[in-house]
């Protein structure tokens, strides 16, 4: 990869005229609601995502995506509908080729009261999505534009996936995400930075699992010892889990438990539900082995856990993003061109996981950090700093500037 130039400032310096422009584009995204599940306001995001597009003159389409498979309350395996993904090409027979990504969905759905934007100081806007990802959208939108304004448009090909489902893991996307990744050269993603701009070197991997007991039941009153309480082994399989933490660097979070009904009826129904980090392949193996371990020892009790069954669903989504030669090689260009515009880079890992994990897995050298700086994500208090919007779009433009030049 060919070191910077300074002389490709000039090129970037238009984005400086587009801070109000960015602004109320990210204000105007975060404003309608895109709740993973929220269909109908993922379309709406979608039709501005077009319109704000169109002056790439890019080849655009627009996929259905495969549902989400999920275990419900009354232990059914059912297949939740997603969102469609928006699949936006401009030279793909050029090198190298560069694969950009971002989602269009956020944690918040219908029923959050967090819904619209607020301004909480001069450069300090609080709103469902500022950080994650919808000003991430703003940045990597204008960045291609300041690129496709510039003499270097023609030497780089590139491409852009924005997905509705990465807040579940990209359970629908993934598979698409991973056929492109192989079809790539370099991988820039626009999750937000850490809150003081550090950008984010390796994540763990993250699965979620959904573990289902049937007992049997049974007049709590009457008949009390031909029940088999559901409730009870699972709160004692799920504490076994939990007593997994501490004993690798793999963490376990046992996040809900749900079953039962009258109180006078021995419940039939428990299910768990638990989402592990790992921060190796290796980790993530022996995770499986010990949860298919815990589910065999389940089944196959005594005493009066005998004659409950346990199923165990869900998988990885997202495997451990390990730094890699290539992964290295891309940061260097990254601090070289910070450099260039006064923006500082380092470097942490994370325990939270992206679809950058997915590139890597798909042997793809990426960034994924490239959003602007906020924080508080996920949470009502989530705030975007307004005015990392333009520098951060400027970083990206001039990343894929000298990827242009090599």
């Amino acid at each position: 990869m060919n070191r910077p130039s300074s002389e490709l400032l000039e090129y970037v310096k238009c984005l400086d005229h587009y801070h109000s422009e960015m602004t109320s584009l990210v204000e105007r995204l975060c404003n309608q609601n895109s709740g993973t599940h929220n269909l109908e306001g993922l379309l709406k995001v979608q039709e501005i995502l077009l319109s704000e597009s169109s002056v790439l003159n890019a080849k655009t389409d627009v996929y259905d995506i495969p549902p989400q498979s999920c275990v419900d309350d009354a232990g059914q395996l059912i297949a939740k509908p997603l969102g469609r993904l928006l699949h936006i090409v401009k030279r793909p027979e050029i090198r190298p080729r560069v694969l950009l990504c971002i989602h269009m969905d956020t944690v918040y759905g219908q029923e959050s009261a967090f819904q619209t934007c607020r301004w909480d100081g001069e450069h300090r806007l609080n709103g469902p999505g500022v950080a994650d990802a919808k000003g991430g959208l703003v940045v990597m939108l204008y960045a291609l534009r300041a690129l496709e304004s510039s003499p270097l448009a023609g030497k780089v090909g590139w491409e852009v996936i924005i997905n509705p489902d990465e807040e579940i893991g990209s359970v629908g996307s993934g598979e698409f995400l991973a056929q492109r990744a192989g079809q790539a050269d370099w991988g820039l993603l626009f999750e937000p930075s850490l809150p003081d701009g550090t950008f984010v070197s390796t994540r763990k991997g993250t699965g979620n699992f959904e573990f289902v007991f049937r007992g049997r039941s049974a007049h709590s009153g009457r008949e009390f010892e031909k029940g088999r309480n559901a409730i009870v082994a699972c709160c004692k399989m799920m504490n076994d889990i939990w007593h997994l933490n501490g004993k690798t660097e793999a963490t376990y979070n046992v996040g809900r438990i749900s079953g039962g009904g009258a109180l006078n009826i021995v419940p039939e129904l428990a299910i768990g539900r638990v989402n592990v980090r790992v921060s190796s392949v290796e980790e993530q193996h022996e995770v499986e082995r010990l949860l298919g371990q815990l589910v065999e020892d389940y089944n196959s009790q005594e005493g009066p856990m005998e004659g409950i069954a346990v199923e165990q669903y869900g998988k990885f989504t997202s495997p451990p993003k390990e730094l890699t030669p290539q992964i290295e090689k891309l940061q260097r260009s990254v601090e070289e061109c910070g450099r260039l515009l006064g923006i500082p880079v380092a470097w942490q890992a994370t325990g939270g996981a992206c679809d950058g994990n997915k590139f890597a897995a798909a042997g793809l050298p990426n960034i994924d950090t490239l959003g602007p700086q906020g924080g508080e994500i996920h949470s009502h208090s989530e705030y975007l700093l307004t005015d990392t919007l333009v520098p951060r779009a400027k970083l990206a433009a001039l990343i894929l500037m000298s990827l242009a030049s090599e």
